[in-house]
């Protein structure tokens, strides 16, 4: 496994001054001691789509994710530091969701907000291991998951996959003698089998399907992100770029034939940023392969910013 450091960012440049901020002339490599801040940390893998039998091309997302980024103009002052990424090399999925762990530990503990840019969505497990390595010696906490996404990521199989993230969290948190606290967002009927549902069930799941996300209903998708929130001591938010619909984002493993509306996305995002729980979240399954006119690059990476500019 390597941790490779941030490269150099480069974009639009209409001239010298904070009037003329943008990402890429903000944005500084992290360094211990850098101060508070928004930090991005990259999982280059997409391993676990390989083995999850979805079609792979993930690794490249970090990469793709910061190039949208770059451009987007800042209205605001803001400390942005990039840590790198870390590269999972072949099929060495555990050893690279270790080091993210560890690397994310090192982070919180410094007091940066961050941002993990999958790869796949096997960056699930290897965010929670790095929130729970950085609050393990703060004494009892809970830790709520809020997942967007079609997919449960309940699947239990004998090696960690991109589908098997929330089963893996389960486990460990049953281990620690800690509740299960997950809510998923936009999960589709179609995408899960019963037997999916019945262990969300039985794990005491919180669930919001696609088809209740609509701009309709979005006081109650906002309520029920907010409820989530305040039932817990900390938040983790995780994005599935394949919660959208194909139209906004073909560049995924599995694209959506039905999806939520990314004005339904965004709201959840920012309810999670408002909460003054959420100490960490993470985008995942931007596949550039198979991206359009970086449809999916540019919706993923407008989402990091009105995270990260909400947030405070």
């Amino acid at each position: 496994m390597t941790l490779n450091e941030a490269g150099p960012w480069s974009g639009r440049d209409d001239g010298p001054g904070v009037q003329n901020a943008r990402w890429h002339n903000t944005i500084k490599p992290w360094r211990p001691g850098a101060g508070a801040g928004a930090t991005l940390l990259g999982f280059a893998s997409d391993e676990g789509v390989r083995r999850n039998k979805g079609r792979t091309g993930a690794k490249t997302g970090p990469a793709a994710l910061r190039a949208a980024l770059s451009s987007i103009a800042l209205q605001e002052p803001a400390n942005l530091f990039d840590a790198g990424d870390v590269m999972v090399e072949g099929q060495e999925l555990e050893a690279g969701q270790e080091e993210f762990a560890n690397a994310l530990a090192g982070l919180l503990r410094d007091g940066q907000f961050t941002v993990g840019l999958g790869g796949g969505h096997e960056i699930t497990f290897a965010s929670y291991a790095g929130i729970a390595k950085a609050l393990g010696a703060a004494g009892p906490w809970s830790l709520g998951c809020l997942n967007i996404d079609a997919h449960f990521d309940l699947r239990v199989a004998q090696a960690a996959t991109s589908g098997t993230g929330f089963a893996q969290i389960a486990a460990a948190e049953a281990a620690a003698g800690r509740p299960f606290r997950y809510a998923a967002v936009g999960i589709s009927e179609a995408s899960n089998t019963k037997l999916l549902f019945d262990r969300a069930q039985d794990l005491g799941v919180q669930v919001l399907l696609d088809t209740e996300c609509h701009l309709g209903n979005l006081d109650a998708v906002r309520e029920f992100v907010a409820g989530f929130a305040g039932s817990v001591d900390h938040l983790y938010l995780t994005i599935d770029l394949d919660a959208l619909p194909a139209s906004v984002a073909p560049g995924v493993s599995a694209p959506a034939g039905y999806g939520i509306v990314l004005e339904v996305v965004r709201a959840i995002v920012l309810a999670a940023a408002a909460s003054g729980k959420l100490l960490h979240a993470d985008i995942a399954e931007l596949n550039p392969d198979f991206d359009i006119d970086q449809r999916t690059a540019r919706t993923g990476a407008r989402l990091v910013h009105d995270l990260i500019m909400s947030k405070g």
